[in-house]
């Protein structure tokens, strides 16, 4: 059995042990568990059946302070059509659609969506040649 199959099973042994006695305040302290964690659970189980006692990350899905999608979205635009860098994908929101955000916040951007590093170019060699 899995690690989650585990867990659910244990706050089922829970549940029902609450269900069987009658006292929720005595089933929390036989098992060591906080009333508040058995009523998310109950809850949980009431709505979704098994599948609401698995644990889901205490992460939000999307931060309060993100940078809108319609901005991120040029910001990938303009890298992918002109291979722009962080700092003249700035300046170019800021002259042509006054979209004021930081050079930090571009490159976090293109780090998320893979695409942080610019195609190499041809380079010039570093070995030294005489002129004969």
């Amino acid at each position: 059995m899995s690690k989650d199959g585990r867990k659910i099973a244990r706050k089922l042994r829970v549940l029902r042990h609450a269900d069987m006695v009658g006292d929720v305040s005595k089933t929390c302290r036989y098992f060591g568990v906080g009333r508040s964690s058995f009523y998310r659970w109950r809850t949980a189980y009431r709505k979704q059946g098994e599948a609401g006692l698995v644990n889901q990350p205490p992460i939000p899905k999307w931060h309060a302070n993100r940078t809108p999608i319609e901005i991120e979205e040029k910001v990938l635009y303009l890298r992918s059509q002109y291979h722009l860098g962080p700092m003249r994908i700035v300046w170019y929101l800021a002259h042509y659609h006054d979209i004021k955000i930081s050079d930090a916040t571009v490159a976090r951007m293109l780090k998320r969506n893979g695409v942080n590093r610019l195609p190499r170019g041809p380079r010039l060699s570093n070995r030294f040649e005489p002129w004969i």
